[in-house]
């Protein structure tokens, strides 16, 4: 039995007459006929009782109207189902981010105007490390995330920059520095730092490394945190100095305060970064909202 069957017969059932029925579809009157005979030896009852003027239902014809607008309907869903999958329009698509990632505008603002354009997606969102969010990109197990991407791209990973953001010195709120409204970084020579293992975020700590090398000092890291956030926090615990990306300054934690960097500006990069050999409409669709994305690589 087919879709175009079932139509036919509602044809001619609301008409009440094979002629015009056959008119409404556009068809021959002994094609429509024959094809609900057709329909009918297959079920194996009557459905029309052919009368002089038209045609009447059976009561099996009546109970198979009945279930036959059901199958339409539920056909007619279907097709809207797949068209709204294949537009990205539902679904479900895993995200990831890195706690510093969040709370860059570009980041949150994506998410929000995804989910208010595209409410009927599910969103799952993931926050941990860089490194162990591209490891679950790899496998599969996440559709996209925002990443500190490094000087090279992964093999098979697309990424979509974000614009930069500059990074801020952020000192204990007493700190002697913390009079001057700007700092070179080699102000910092010899101070105690509190920073993110390097496992943890590696593009990001070697760029503070290294700039820290270049102002004519090394890193002189005394305490660990496990993320951004944490790493305020002991700052202004007064266990240190650091050098965070701008958007953390959002964090009005008592006891700590951030000055720019003066000289030569140092920046943390943001990427949306996804596998090549898996595209979709849901990660098209995420990526259409980023802002002014730079591309490393948009093949």
């Amino acid at each position: 039995m087919e879709l175009r069957h079932i139509r036919y017969f509602l044809a001619v059932a609301e008409a009440g007459n094979f002629t015009r029925a056959a008119q409404t579809l556009g068809i021959g009157q002994p094609p429509l006929s024959q094809q609900i005979r057709d329909l009918e030896n297959e079920i194996g009852v009557q459905l029309f009782h052919r009368v002089p003027h038209g045609a009447e239902l059976t009561a099996a014809g009546i109970a198979f109207r009945d279930e036959a607008k059901g199958a339409i309907a539920a056909a007619e869903r279907a097709k809207l189902a797949a068209r709204r999958a294949s537009q990205g329009e539902t679904g479900r698509l895993t995200l990831g981010f890195t706690a510093s990632g969040a709370f860059n505008p570009a980041v949150s603002g994506t998410i929000r105007r995804f989910r208010a354009r595209w409410p009927d997606v599910d969103l799952s969102l993931t926050e941990m490390n860089s490194n162990l969010l591209l490891d679950r990109l790899m496998r599969g197990e996440l559709d996209a995330v925002f990443i500190r991407p490094g000087l090279e791209d992964p093999k098979n990973v697309r990424m979509r920059r974000l614009p930069d953001e500059p990074m801020l010195i952020a000192l204990p709120a007493r700190h002697r520095l913390a009079a001057h409204a700007r700092l070179p970084l080699s102000a910092l020579a010899g101070e105690p730092f509190v920073v993110f293992p390097r496992t943890v975020g590696l593009s990001l700590y070697n760029d503070i490394v290294g700039a820290c090398r270049a102002a004519g000092f090394e890193l002189n890291v005394t305490q660990e945190a496990p993320q951004m956030t944490a790493v305020v926090n002991l700052v202004a615990a007064d266990l240190g100095v650091s050098i965070v990306p701008a958007s953390m300054a959002q964090v009005r934690l008592e006891g700590v305060t951030y000055r720019p960097i003066e000289g030569e500006p140092l920046v943390a990069r943001l990427a949306l970064a996804s596998l090549r050999g898996k595209r979709s409409p849901l990660t098209e669709n995420l990526e259409s909202l980023l802002p002014r994305p730079k591309t490393y690589d948009d093949h």
